[in-house]
């Protein structure tokens, strides 16, 4: 059962406010991952706590400061649409499913990947360096 709109909707907003489309359908989720060219970084989005205090503000710290960024900035929203969510898991293999979680892609390849664990009990800003090493090494 999804969350209703109005309440993830400002969620959705701190994402989009720096450049991230939102993938809604797995069709938008299967052209964005197909197209193999470049740097793509995949937020899996989610309610929890850990989403709202430390993967989203240290994504944001992320694509906004680093000297280096990914090509395209793509989220899906985990207990939203189920079957983009679903679509998106997909294309990170071999990791189990986890929301809130970060993918990194360098020409169709995951290159980098932090999961729900790896976000847990950090702060936003040992996020976002974790990513601009990320970024560093592979945009």
């Amino acid at each position: 059962m999804s969350y209703p709109e109005m309440l993830v909707a400002p969620m959705r907003q701190q994402l989009s406010d720096v450049g991230f489309k939102s993938l809604m359908t797995p069709a938008e989720v299967e052209h964005e991952l197909t197209n193999q060219t470049g740097t793509k970084l995949l937020v899996f989005n989610s309610v929890c706590g850990c989403a709202a205090g430390t993967a989203r503000p240290g994504v944001m710290k992320a694509v906004t400061q680093s000297s280096k960024k990914p090509d395209a900035l793509l989220t899906v929203f985990a207990g939203q649409e189920a079957e983009a969510v679903a679509k998106a898991r997909e294309f990170t293999a071999p990791y189990p499913p986890s929301s809130p979680s970060i993918a990194l892609y360098k020409n169709g390849e995951l290159v980098h990947f932090i999961e729900r664990h790896m976000i847990e009990g950090r702060s936003a800003e040992m996020i976002a360096a974790n990513l601009e090493a990320a970024f560093e090494e592979f945009c």
